[in-house]
């Protein structure tokens, strides 16, 4: 890809996920250092495992990213390690659908916005301190296509992802001029095992790979991509 990447710090948030762990092994084969969140040990397991030789410059962080003092202390540690933070991606998010407003349960609605919402916030505000002191930095936010194609019995899922979309927009705004840019990806249904599991009568053929997406990633946290800030990049072909 670049070799601007090699040696570059990143934090991967969900980085053991379907898409997540694209974009973690996509760093690590350009020779950035990763730090990724998760949840799911066996899941950073499976991730090492795939990173092989480049698993020297993985480290795995069990946290949960929606809550702001637990983002802050690991920013705290990745600064205390490695005295920079040059990129952080948020691939943390969930999916609610198939139930109309008046039905939907408010656990349900709540749980949206911390997954889709709140956790990118969380993360912002973290990233975005030391990446102005250092005068530069690169900020992905996973929203999707739903944030302006609002689907009939999606109101949860396509409100949090709308939202998440008019924050990052607004932060862009915040930055301009900083050195830190920051831009959004558009997916529709990415070709993960989970979605496979949840749509087996599906043509697979049509969903974007996590392998695709994180090259977008990859390019958008790169010097290639200098020009690009406050960008909403669709991520799902002509499908």
């Amino acid at each position: 890809m670049t070799s601007s990447i090699s040696g570059k710090v990143a934090l991967v948030a969900g980085g053991t996920g379907g898409l997540g762990r694209a974009v973690s092994l996509a760093f690590l084969a350009e020779g950035a250092n990763v730090v990724a969140t998760y949840r799911n040990q066996d899941e950073f397991a499976e991730l090492q495992n795939a990173a092989g030789a480049t698993g020297s410059k993985l480290e795995g962080h069990r946290v949960d990213v929606t809550d702001e003092a637990a983002v802050g202390q690991l920013v705290a540690e990745i600064l205390s390690k490695h005295g920079r933070l040059d990129a952080m991606v948020n691939t943390v998010g969930g999916y609610a659908g198939g139930v109309k407003l008046w039905e939907l349960d408010t656990k349900v609605f709540d749980q949206m916005l911390s997954l889709n919402l709140r956790a990118g916030y969380a993360l912002s505000r973290a990233a975005v301190v030391p990446m102005l002191r250092q005068k530069h930095g690169a900020i992905v936010n996973v929203a999707a296509k739903a944030a302006f194609d609002h689907a009939a019995g999606a109101s949860a899922y396509a409100a949090s992802k709308a939202a998440a979309l008019a924050m990052v927009d607004s932060l862009a705004a915040d930055l301009k001029g900083s050195g830190v840019r920051v831009n959004s990806i558009l997916p529709s249904i990415i070709d993960t095992e989970a979605n496979r599991k949840a749509m087996p009568d599906a043509d697979y053929s049509k969903w974007p790979k996590p392998e695709d997406i994180a090259r977008v990633i990859l390019f958008l946290c790169s010097d290639d991509a200098k020009v690009i800030h406050g960008a909403a990049i669709p991520v799902y072909g002509n499908s």
